[in-house]
């Protein structure tokens, strides 16, 4: 199981030493929350034996976990991460392998969008998130959860999506990538959308004042 940072090359370069180093019948499983598992199954020479296996973050938290067929993953492979998911305590569900897969193809323009709503003015950081959490019953806001995913993650995963399908309600909101560049990545950094506690990715201290 590889759960390394949402970057391509790196994961392709970490497949094909796992591919060389593993025993030939060793299942390969990628944690990756939007990159295709068939790209990163063909940096092996066992494309039928890799698959996505998409933990959702806190891990020890949530239930779901997203299973991905790669276009070469076997079905007795699949029958055995569903298993080995159930028997982790999750509830593992079965999806094909398109950008995003189905949490972040959906959850990705969300948080975009919301980031979008706060780049035009259209309202605060804690207004957006107010919105969503008490007219959605969303147990965290947009942009909190932006922060507590990591900017620059939001950021590689919204590129994944605008890159696989080519569409421009994809691509990333501008203050996303001014935030990402100037380095402010959320919960981890300390400041994202929230300025956090240090040592802590739950304590919210204060919204962060932005303009476009």
């Amino acid at each position: 199981m590889e759960a390394a940072t949402e970057n391509v090359t790196l994961k392709l370069d970490i497949f094909r030493q796992l591919d060389l180093s593993a025993p030939a019948g060793a299942v390969l499983a990628t944690n990756t929350s939007s990159i295709s598992i068939t790209r990163i199954a063909a940096a092996t020479k066992r494309p039928e034996k890799v698959i996505g296996m998409h933990f959702m973050n806190p891990v020890p938290v949530m239930k779901l976990v997203e299973v991905i067929r790669g276009y070469a993953t076997s079905d007795e492979v699949t029958k055995t991460i569903m298993e080995l998911s159930r028997t982790l305590g999750k509830v593992p569900v079965e999806v094909n392998d398109y950008p995003g897969f189905v949490a972040n193809r959906i959850l990705m323009p969300m948080i975009n969008e919301a980031i979008y709503s706060l780049y035009e003015g259209v309202a605060g950081v804690e207004e957006i998130d107010t919105v969503m959490k008490l007219g959605m019953a969303h147990p965290m806001g947009p942009l909190q959860l932006a922060d507590f995913i990591g900017l620059d993650v939001c950021l590689s995963i919204l590129r994944v999506l605008h890159d696989g399908f080519g569409q421009p309600k994809y691509a990333p909101c501008p203050l996303l990538v001014n935030m990402v560049t100037a380095g402010k990545l959320g919960a981890k950094g300390g400041e994202g959308f929230y300025l956090y506690t240090p040592g802590s990715k739950d304590a919210v201290v204060s919204p962060v004042f932005l303009t476009a």
